[in-house]
């Protein structure tokens, strides 16, 4: 699955080196957070969240077949704790 939100991030991502993807995964759930460099936030994030929705509805229905929830986060190189 991790394979497939790369694939659509660098899609749209230009600093596509400088993503960091973390994931943390317990039991059923998959926590993915993805560290994008300021100036990527605005085309991955998409108007009014439109694409980052359209990332989470795709894996949502990719990742029934796993029997697991993943949970997508999109951060900013500086939000990241």
């Amino acid at each position: 699955m991790l394979e497939l939100i790369k694939y659509i991030v660098n899609r749209f991502a230009e600093k596509q080196d400088e993503i960091q993807y973390l994931v943390n995964e317990e039991d059923d759930i998959v926590n993915v957070t993805i560290v994008l460099d300021e100036s990527d936030m605005g085309k991955v994030i998409g108007r009014q969240g439109k694409l980052a929705k359209a990332i989470r509805t795709i894996v949502r229905s990719a990742s029934a077949k796993e029997h697991k929830k993943y949970n997508i986060e999109i951060k900013g190189k500086g939000e990241i704790e």
